[in-house]
């Protein structure tokens, strides 16, 4: 990503901190960026503000103070926590600087006088002392030290961008949306045409116009954030009444340190709704001490004995309860939860008591299903489990009737027709996610609905009748059963985001269940590097259910040709039989494919059973006519990486003054897609455009630490969980990509080229962007294959292969850390990298293996150019030993990558590229043997520690 757009923002306005002395202070009565009549993504603005910090931390003295505003449910927070956790700095939150009980969205309720005294003194380079309010006993009862040391603090909070606070600020950015935004839909929804917006916001919002709009105006950075309930990262709950394990619940709360909740639990109708209103589009309150929480509805799905929730919950003012009431919203259930509650390692252990049951139950919650059920497998608790909620139990107490279940079927089936009038979803023909003038929105970007309606958060499922067998399948009428045919799911014309598809496509699955009866077969397709095989696995985590990919069914004699993108590298005879079997409730062997060695290395077996009755068949290929017509449900992903890349394409074409359209673009780099894989997307039931971008979002980064210290075999397991280790070795050779005509200011960056991988004879585009802060290396987790046709793609567009990198690699990973060992050709010593989702778990490791002061922020490619002589060292970071087989591979490829798929292609022996591979393979087989000896020397070793630990616990 170029950093154009940061520069701008430190060019003129307010003030000019290049043309003025610099101070030792920063508390100047402006800012330093200029403020943009522009609005950003939450993405975009994240990397914006972690840019902009870095950059204003190096061009002044002392401390940099951010201010995030907005209102509530915007998610200032989130972005203030994810950009503390890269930066490595505090967050002094709003929330902690209350005056007594009063509403927190009350200016009057802020103790501003504080907070400046506080800012001010950090800023003199003085320690703080900040307050920490306690809201059970709604007063503060303690403080901590802040440290001026800390370079930069982030002020989060409804006000946070106040004119008392705004001269202190450096930076000061606003967001907007989320679910604020949410709520005003939902509103407008209840209520209709009958109320202007203005009259809502005034409503619901009550100081929102008067007090944090004007404030919002002053930012720099404005984000516009689109966020919905999503069910990514969803929390599972299994629930029963107490009895059922009160031994187990006596001896957990007994060792644990216990926390206490009381809450008061409010649902309130919609105005002009009437009493047999679908409890989902009911509204949820949750009073805690003098904080209110509000969620849209009853979102949540049930799949057997779990209960699944998105994270959907925000935080509003009081006045927002009483404006809900004046709009005619009715309190129709209330109840009081005490709640008794402890940790176990991810997941926590709940007794709560509900006053108007009189009952108390046990919950398990955690974010993961496996890690919830092992749980109660371990505490031996087997149910009965209840997945009704307290709202249902209550109303059933009542004699009301269970009021969410699905709307029955239409008695007229929906007319076949339908289907032929569904377009194909075309996310990657939309524009790249840029900064939009202000003027082409319909309303203001700081108040304006993100959505005309709410979406009902119950599927818009129907099925149709189907008379008929297509002619395609792979399985014959005669051997499927003939009531599985009568219906089928009518497809949704429209197309969805991915959270929205992932709701659905749950939902969809269950219809199937209940309508059809097991076993669901479903197949999710799409080009490489849309989401597709992400989506499959959140899916499955949420079913329960086994995810086979299509690439286990690849030919070897197709693979050794690197045709992964053909269709007919595809064993169908294998797949034919493993769905047949699928379909008859039988057990059969799905292949497993290994793509390092390029062969099938066996076979695992798969039973469909009434506890999981769902089977995930994804790949490029999953909605092929003779492959969809034997699935139940079909799903079509496009966007994600897949579209990254075309856009990429393009924007290094207008950088050298060559436009060139997407259609173009994708034509040349994906040429089996438009002509093989686009036309069977369009009959989906479900189309899921994925607008997540590889570079700017902070979703899954991972924390990087890289060292060229020596480190030994013995000391990476001790850090590594030996119960989880494992271990794998790999060579590859990255290939750097620059299109022609773009220069660069000094040596090679990689920011102006595209990097491919070449790991086993496959190909694969690398997405490393990353931010640099400390030691760290921030990074996305993105990488996805590609066929040898696109790397072709590439050249034939004019880029140019201008340096490659040919390395092996040991890896050892425990789930939640992986150690990578990296030997780079023609670099003496090897290069350590720490990988890992968090970031003081990375920075422990480091620790621990003793790295620190040696560690290096700098790419292989920089590291590899550093050590060129300078008679050698060029722009284009070739030299002349390595320009020989840079041909060579360039050669092999275009040669393999245009030639069609009738054409014979270059035996596997006498391909340039392989023998560079072999040659690699050659070397690291020395490599592998000493790894293997040293594992057997050591799991020797350990296994002598832990026998002579248990004789001598045995004699004591």
């Amino acid at each position: 990503m170029d950093d154009g757009f940061v520069r701008r923002v430190f060019e003129e306005g307010g003030r000019d901190y290049f043309q003025q002395p610099s101070t030792s202070s920063s508390s100047s009565s402006s800012s330093i960026l200029q403020s943009l009549p522009l609005h950003v993504s939450f993405d975009y603005g994240y990397y914006l503000l972690v840019k902009s910090v870095q950059e204003l931390r190096e061009k002044k003295e002392g401390l940099v103070t951010v201010g995030i505003g907005g209102p509530s449910g915007s998610g200032k927070t989130s972005l203030a926590e994810k950009v503390a956790s890269v930066i490595g700095c505090p967050v002094l939150s709003m929330e902690n600087y209350r005056v007594g009980t009063d509403d927190g969205n009350d200016p009057d309720s802020i103790d501003f006088d504080l907070l400046v005294n506080n800012l001010q003194d950090l800023i003199n380079g003085k320690d703080a002392s900040t307050p920490l309010f306690d809201f059970q006993e709604k007063k503060r009862t303690f403080s901590k030290i802040l440290y001026a040391s800390s370079g930069v603090v982030i002020v989060d909070g409804t006000y946070a961008l106040h004119a008392k606070l705004r001269s202190l600020l450096d930076i000061r950015v606003a967001v907007v949306g989320g679910v604020h935004f949410n709520l005003l839909s939902k509103v407008k929804h209840d209520i209709g045409d009958s109320c202007s917006l203005d009259y809502l916001i005034d409503s619901i919002f009550p100081l929102f116009r008067k007090h944090i709009e004007p404030d919002i105006h002053h930012a720099q950075i404005r984000i516009n954030n689109n966020f919905v309930s999503s069910f990514r990262e969803a929390i599972y709950k299994l629930k029963c009444k107490s009895e059922s394990a009160i031994g187990q619940s006596a001896h957990v709360f007994h060792e644990k340190e216990t926390q206490s909740d009381n809450f008061i639990e409010m649902y309130l109708r919609p105005p002009s709704a009437s009493e047999e209103a679908r409890i989902n589009d009911w509204i949820k309150v949750r009073q805690s001490g003098i904080r209110y929480y509000l969620a849209l509805g009853d979102q949540r799905i049930v799949d057997k004995n779990f209960i699944i929730r998105p994270k959907a919950e925000f935080e509003v003012g009081r006045m927002t309860l009483g404006g809900l009431l004046a709009l005619g919203y009715t309190v129709v259930v209330s109840y009081k939860r005490a709640s008794q509650s402890v940790r176990i390692d991810n997941l926590s252990v709940s007794l709560e008591t509900i006053d108007t049951l009189g009952e108390t139950f046990m919950v398990l919650r955690g974010t993961d299903r496996k890690v919830v059920g092992a749980e109660a497998v371990r505490m031996s608790i087997t149910g009965p489990w209840i997945t009704k909620s307290y709202l249902e139990l209550i109303l059933e107490r009542r004699g009301v009737p269970r009021l969410n279940t699905p709307p029955l079927l239409p008695s007229t089936p929906v007319s076949t027709d339908r289907e032929k009038t569904i377009l194909a979803p075309r996310p990657i023909r939309i524009s790249e996610n840029i900064v939009t003038e202000l003027e082409d929105l319909s309303q203001p970007w700081t108040r304006s609905p993100t959505k005309s309606k709410m979406e009902p958060v119950l599927a818009t499922w129907q099925f149709i009748s189907s008379d008929h067998t297509p002619a395609d399948t792979l399985i014959t009428a005669a051997e499927s059963s003939s009531s599985r045919n009568i219906m089928q799911l009518a497809p949704i014309p429209e197309s969805c985001d991915l959270d929205r598809g992932l709701l659905l496509s749950v939902q969809a699955i269950q219809a199937l269940l209940e309508n059809k009866g097991v076993p669901v077969i479903v197949g999710i397709g799409g080009p490489s590097g849309s989401g597709k095989t992400s989506l499959a696995h959140k899916m499955a985590n949420i079913v329960g259910c086994e995810v086979v990919s299509l690439e286990n069914y690849y030919k070897p004699e197709q693979v050794k040709d690197f045709k992964y993108d053909d269709f007919g590298a595809l064993d169908l005879v294998l797949l034919s039989k493993n769905i047949k079997d699928v379909k008859n409730r039988q057990k059969t062997n799905i292949p497993i494919f290994d793509l390092e060695t390029g062969t099938r290395s066996g076979f695992k077996e798969l039973e469909v059973s009434e506890d999981c009755g769902v089977v995930i068949f994804e790949g490029v290929y999953a909605l092929h006519p003779q492959i969809r017509a034997s699935l139940d449900l079909w799903i079509a992903v496009v966007g994600g990486v897949h579209s990254h890349l075309i856009s990429r394409v393009q924007r290094d074409k207008n950088r050298v003054g060559c436009s060139m359209s997407q259609n173009e673009i994708m034509m040349a780099v994906f040429p089996m897609f438009q002509q093989y894989i686009e036309p069977h997307l369009v009959h989906a039931h479900l189309k899921i455009r994925n607008d997540f971008d590889p570079v700017l979002s902070p979703e899954s980064s991972l924390f990087v630490l890289k060292s060229n210290k020596q480190v030994s075999y013995q000391d990476i397991l001790r850090v590594l969980d030996p119960a989880k280790f494992c271990s794998s070795v790999q060579n590859f050779i990255d290939i750097y990509l620059r299109l022609r005509g773009i220069t660069s200011n000094g040596p090679l960056c990689e920011s102006d080229c595209i990097r491919v991988r070449v790991c086993e004879g496959r190909f694969a585009v690398l997405i490393r962007e990353p931010i640099r802060e400390g030691n760290f290396i921030i990074q996305p987790k993105v990488d996805f294959d590609i066929s040898i046709s696109t790397v072709a793609g590439l050249l034939n567009l004019g880029y140019q292969a201008v340096a490659y990198i040919e390395a092996s690699a040991f890896i050892y990973q425990d789930g939640k850390l992986l150690i990578e060992v990296d030997h780079l050709q023609d670099v003496p010593s090897p290069y350590l990298q720490i990988k890992g989702l968090n970031k003081e778990a990375v920075e422990a490791a480091g620790s621990s293996l003793k790295l620190d002061g040696s560690y290096t922020t700098k790419s292989y490619l920089q590291i590899v150019l550093e050590r060129l002589p300078d008679a050698e060292r060029s722009s284009s970071g070739v030299h002349a030993r390595q320009a020989a087989k840079l041909q060579e591979l360039v050669e092999f490829v275009q040669a393999q990558g245009s030639s069609s798929a009738s054409e014979s292609s270059h035996s596997r022996e006498t391909s340039p590229l392989d023998g560079i591979i072999e040659d690699l393979q050659a070397r690291i087989k020395r490599l592998e043997r000493w790894h293997i000896i040293n594992t057997v020397l050591w799991t020797f070793l350990m296994s002598a520690l832990v026998g002579y630990s248990l004789y001598q616990r045995r004699r004591q």
